[in-house]
């Protein structure tokens, strides 16, 4: 049988919260791009690290950190990032969009909803069939 795939933020999310299934891969990522020395990176983390992996944002697109002086090879960004913190979303190791800096806790919120919105139907996370 073939998994069943959904596209769309709300609907994904719905599904995953009103069932509880736990989603065993996860082909959308968050990555941050950050370097040793950043203030904007450390405040990041002093602000949200330990909450985003718990959000519905963190659970669609796990976040993945990667050194700006040694990004690794699986990722192909639409350029090279150059400012740290980057908040980059891929899906596949492909880039979709790019939020580059960090200007506090709201503003991130907001601006990863809209990148998350704004490329909700290149998306996919596969759902396992679940039987009874």
């Amino acid at each position: 049988m073939e998994p069943i795939m959904f596209t769309g933020r709300s609907t994904l999310l719905g599904l995953v919260l009103a069932t509880g299934i736990s989603l065993p891969a996860h082909t959308a990522e968050l990555v941050m791009v950050e370097q040793a020395g950043c203030h904007w990176c450390e405040r990041w983390d002093a602000e949200l690290s330990h909450i985003y992996p718990r959000t519905d944002e963190g659970r669609l697109a796990p976040l993945r950190r990667v050194d700006l002086r040694d990004l690794p090879d699986d990722l192909t960004f639409r350029s090279p990032p150059v400012f740290t913190p980057s908040f980059i979303l891929v899906q596949d190791g492909q880039e979709l969009a790019r939020l580059e800096g960090y200007n506090g806790d709201e503003f991130f919120w907001v601006m990863l909803a809209q990148m998350l919105d704004q490329n909700a139907d290149q998306i996919t996370t596969e759902i396992p069939q679940v039987t009874q």
